[in-house]
């Protein structure tokens, strides 16, 4: 099965379905009043870029990159749909994310995920993710993990 990766628009109907999926799922591990939720709309925002992996031509993956001030960048709504996980598709999605952040010259990455969210957790870590404090302007809650990964130098695994 062969899957690409590119940049996409999250106003199609393929990504508005995976969006519905992600929310579905993390509302399965996470009260509502603890999610961080944009909506596609959102997504299409001038500070987001959006990656998306198909499968055969069918959408089966996504994650985003939103620049925020002082040269730092955020991993948004990194989902694969569970027929795909455990293939490597959402590392690739990740490292297209870090590979647009460093030729942007972004400093870090940062995200907040939830702290039950084990295939994340893996994916971040074995990334070479570090957990930390909250960061941007998240709240802590006991359902939330805060990773960072610096750009500018490097990051042994």
């Amino acid at each position: 099965m062969s899957v690409d990766i590119a940049v996409e628009t999250p106003l199609s109907d393929d990504v508005r379905r995976l969006v519905a999926a992600l929310n579905e799922t993390a509302l399965t591990l996470t009260p509502r009043e603890f999610t961080h939720h944009l909506t596609v709309e959102q997504m299409a925002g001038p500070d987001m870029t959006l990656f998306v992996a198909r499968a055969d031509g069918e959408a089966v993956a996504m994650g985003a990159l939103r620049r925020h001030s002082g040269g730092i960048g955020e991993v948004k709504r990194m989902y694969t749909m569970p027929g795909h996980q455990g293939r490597g598709i959402g590392r690739r999605i990740l490292a297209e994310i870090e590979a647009l952040a460093r030729r942007e010259g972004l400093a870090s990455l940062v995200l907040e995920t939830g702290n039950n969210f084990d295939a994340a957790l893996h994916v971040y870590r074995r990334d070479g993710f570090r957990e930390c404090g909250p960061v941007l302007d998240y709240p802590p809650t006991p359902y939330t993990v805060f990773f960072e990964k610096p750009l500018s130098i490097s990051v042994s695994a």
